[in-house]
C-alpha cells in the first residue's frame, strides 16, 4: 500500500491531486542518453536533450481527474522528447507560487524525490518566468524544463522542411531571450570579474556575463535572419495560395488535436504517402495534396500541425504563415480522436487555437477518427454534443464515403457563366447542367447543344473541355 503524500503548503494537511506511487510507476519508460552539466551557454545548455525526468504541476482549477489527465499528457510529450519519466507530483493551489511555481513545502518535496530517484531534470506542466525557472533550479539543483520548452523541444526534433527548422528556431530564440541567465551556483556564470566593482567597466565584467551577452547577440542576429528567411517563404507560399484561388479550387484544412490521426486520414482521402507515427507532433510540416469529390469536384486538402493544450504562442507566431493555409481555407476537417478519454476537452482546445489564429469563423466540419478503437456510448455522447459529425475509421476505411460526400456537400460552390455547344454524345453533361446549374437558354443545333447557363466551377471545366 503506498503512503500518501501530504501537502505541507494546504493548511487542510489532506491529500489534495497527488499521484499515487503506483501510478507513477506504471507511466511507460523510455531509455534517453546521459546529460552532464558543463559551463555551456544558456542556449546550448537548453538544448540538451532530455531524460530522466520527475514531473510536477499545479491543480488550479477543474477537477482532480482533470489534473491527473494533464500529467499523463505532459508525460507522454516528455516520453516523446526521449526521456524516461521516473516520478510525478502534483499540488493544490489556487494559483502558482510566483517565486517557485510549486509551493516551498512542495519544492523541498521534490527535490527529496530528484535526488530519491537520481533525476536529471525536472519538468513543470505550465510556462514558468524566467525567476521562477531560476529559484526553482536553485533548490532542486538539477534542470528546470516547463511545458513550453518541451513542446518546443518535440517541434525541434520533428521538423524536416527548411520553413518547418527556422519556425522552430525562432520561436525557441523567442522563447529564450528573456530568460538568458546563469545555471545555479555552480556554473557561476554571473560572477564579477577581477575588479568586482558593481559599476561595471572593462575588468569588472565576469566571462559569465560576457557569455550571456554574447548569446543575447547572437540570437538577436539568428533571430532577424530566419524571420527574414520565412518572410521569403511566405511569399511563395502566399503565390501558390493565390494561384489556387485563380484556378476557382476550394481549400479543405485538416485540423486537429495532435495524434488525432490527420495524416492517416490524408493518405486514406488522398494516397498521399504521408509519414504515419503514433507520437505527438509527427506532423509539423503542411502536405498539401488535390483529389474529387464522388461527383468529381477537385479540391486541394492539407495536413497540418496537430495542437495541443496550452500551444505555446511563440510556436503560434512562427507557425503563422502555416498556420494560414488552416485562416485561408474554405473548409477546416477538425479531427477528434473518438477513443480519447476527453474528446469534447480537445475539440475546445483545438477551437481555442483556431479563433488565436482567426479562423474561427471558417466552416468547420467535425470528423471522429479512430471509431473502430472508440467506445460506443462515447461515441454516443460525441454525436450528441457534435450533431453533424462524421464517424471515420482511417485504419479500416469505415465512413470515408460519407465523409468525402460531407466535404462535397459543404464546400463552396463557386459558379461560372457559360455559352457553348456540347457534342450530342456528352448528353450526360447536359443532365448535369439542369440537375446543378441554372439554365438561361438552350437550342438543340446541327453540331451538339448550345447551352447559356451558371453552372459549378468545376462542371464549367467539363462543358469547356467537351465542347465542340
Amino acid at each position: 500500500m503506498t503512503t500518501p503524500i501530504y501537502d505541507p503548503d494546504d493548511p487542510r494537511g489532506i491529500t489534495t491531486g497527488e499521484l499515487e506511487l503506483d501510478e507513477r510507476s506504471g507511466l511507460r519508460r523510455v531509455a534517453g542518453l546521459s546529460t552532464e552539466l558543463e559551463d555551456i551557454t544558456e542556449v546550448e545548455y537548453r538544448q540538451v536533450r532530455l531524460e530522466r525526468v520527475v514531473l510536477a504541476g499545479i491543480w488550479t482549477e477543474g477537477t482532480l481527474v482533470q489534473a491527473e489527465r494533464s500529467m499523463r499528457e505532459l508525460a507522454l510529450l516528455a516520453e516523446t522528447a526521449g526521456s524516461e519519466v521516473l516520478e510525478a507530483v502534483i499540488q493544490r493551489r489556487d494559483s502558482p507560487d510566483p517565486a517557485t511555481y510549486l509551493g516551498s513545502g512542495k519544492v523541498q518535496e521534490l527535490r527529496q524525490i530528484v535526488v530519491a530517484t537520481k533525476a536529471d531534470t525536472v519538468i513543470c506542466d505550465g510556462e514558468l518566468s524566467p525567476g521562477q525557472l531560476r529559484k526553482l533550479e536553485e533548490v532542486v539543483k538539477v534542470k528546470v524544463v516547463d511545458r513550453t520548452w518541451l513542446i518546443l523541444d518535440i517541434f525541434a526534433q520533428h521538423a524536416r522542411s527548411s520553413e518547418g527548422k527556422a519556425q522552430v528556431s525562432l520561436a525557441q530564440m523567442q522563447y529564450l531571450m528573456p530568460r538568458l541567465r546563469g545555471w545555479g551556483e555552480s556554473l557561476s556564470r554571473q560572477a564579477g570579474g577581477a575588479g568586482g566593482s558593481a559599476s561595471g567597466g572593462v575588468g569588472t565584467r565576469g566571462p559569465g556575463e560576457t557569455k550571456i551577452e554574447t548569446d543575447r547577440r547572437r540570437i538577436r542576429d539568428q533571430m532577424v535572419k530566419l524571420r527574414r528567411e520565412l518572410k521569403e517563404m511566405e511569399k511563395s507560399r502566399t503565390t501558390q495560395r493565390a494561384a489556387r484561388r485563380r484556378a476557382r479550387v476550394p481549400a479543405v484544412a485538416l485540423a486537429g488535436y495532435t495524434n488525432a490521426g490527420k495524416s492517416s486520414l490524408l493518405n486514406r482521402l488522398t494516397g498521399a504517402g504521408v509519414l504515419v507515427d503514433n507520437a505527438l507532433f509527427a506532423t509539423l510540416d503542411p502536405t498539401i495534396r488535390r483529389t474529387k469529390t464522388p461527383s468529381g469536384r477537385e479540391f486541394t486538402i492539407a495536413d497540418t500541425v496537430g495542437f495541443v493544450r496550452h500551444l505555446p504562442h511563440q510556436l503560434v507566431e512562427a507557425f503563422r504563415s502555416t498556420l494560414n493555409e488552416v485562416k485561408d481555407a474554405d473548409l477546416i476537417v477538425h479531427v477528434v480522436d473518438g477513443s480519447d478519454e476527453a474528446p469534447l476537452e480537445q475539440i475546445a482546445a483545438v477551437r481555442e487555437v483556431l479563433n488565436d489564429i482567426d479562423a474561427g469563423g471558417v466552416p468547420e466540419l467535425i470528423v471522429i477518427n479512430k471509431a473502430d478503437l472508440a467506445d460506443h456510448e462515447q461515441l454516443t455522447v460525441l454525436l450528441r454534443h457534435e450533431p453533424n459529425a462524421v464517424v471515420v475509421s482511417a485504419m479500416t476505411g469505415e465512413g470515408i464515403d460519407e465523409l468525402m460526400l460531407a466535404i462535397e456537400a459543404d464546400l463552396p460552390l463557386s459558379t461560372e457563366e457559360v455559352d457553348l455547344v456540347v457534342p450530342y454524345a456528352r448528353g450526360d453533361l447536359i443532365s448535369r447542367v439542369h440537375e446543378l446549374g441554372d439554365v438561361i437558354e438552350i437550342e438543340h443545333g446541327a453540331e451538339g447543344t448550345r447551352v447559356h447557363a451558371r453552372v459549378p466551377t468545376h462542371l464549367a471545366y467539363a462543358l469547356k473541355a467537351a465542347r465542340v
